[in-house]
């Protein structure tokens, strides 16, 4: 956990209780300086959360290029079994599919000149 979390929070309390404090007796100086502590701890305390959330994003993202990278050879050879079993089980509608993929591959190959 980001340490500016912890800071932000402890700022936000404390400007509470010094704005609390100063609507209490009538100070004008501790009520506004409270409130301004409080705004910057709530802002240190969001952008804690946010690094929190970067540092658990990247986390995330490593583990699953790592799987990725360990497994690809597997995740392959799964999607190769999978589309020989639909052309196995739907021959005309994977006939049908490639014609189309082709023609709109030839339409985008004759495009480009």
């Amino acid at each position: 956990m980001d340490s500016n979390r912890f800071e932000g929070a402890a700022k936000e309390l404390g400007g509470k209780v010094q704005g609390a404090l100063g609507d209490t007796l009538g100070s004008d100086r501790d009520s506004a300086e409270g409130r301004r502590r409080e705004i910057e701890g709530a802002a240190q305390n969001l952008y804690g959360q946010g690094r929190d959330a970067l540092r658990e994003a990247r986390h995330d993202a490593t583990k699953y290029a790592t799987d990725l990278y360990e497994n690809a050879g597997v995740y392959a050879d799964q999607s190769t079994r999978a589309v020989r079993r639909t052309v196995h089980d739907n021959p005309l509608s994977s006939l049908l599919v490639a014609g189309a993929v082709g023609f709109v591959l030839g339409l985008l190959a004759r495009d480009r000149d």
